[in-house]
């Protein structure tokens, strides 16, 4: 790609990653653990917008299980969301992946 037909299209890329990223706020995913007893919601920004505990996994003699069931929780959203951003936007960036 030739470095000056893209900066010929910068206004443009910006106006694209304006919008791109106004829509990572919209993408959001659960992930859950533990059979369901933890949830984890977060958005394409990758940041965690809800998490919801059942109260049969609040034991206080075994802290290190609810840590283990939220970090599990957290991890299932984030593969999720990830993929729906490769699925909603990876056409669109697919010609910028030479540049990294």
């Amino acid at each position: 790609m030739n470095p000056f037909d893209l900066l010929k299209d910068f206004d443009s890329i910006k106006k694209n990653l304006g919008n791109v990223q106004n829509e990572l706020g919209q993408i959001t995913a659960t992930g859950s653990s533990g059979g369901n007893i933890v949830n984890v919601t977060i958005n394409g920004k990758f940041e965690i917008t809800n998490l919801r505990l059942d109260p049969i996994c609040v034991d206080p003699r075994d802290v290190k299980m609810l840590e283990d069931l939220i970090v599990a929780a957290h991890h299932d959203a984030l593969t999720k969301v990830q993929e729906e951003i490769k699925n909603k936007f990876g056409p669109m960036l697919g010609g910028l992946q030479g540049l990294a």
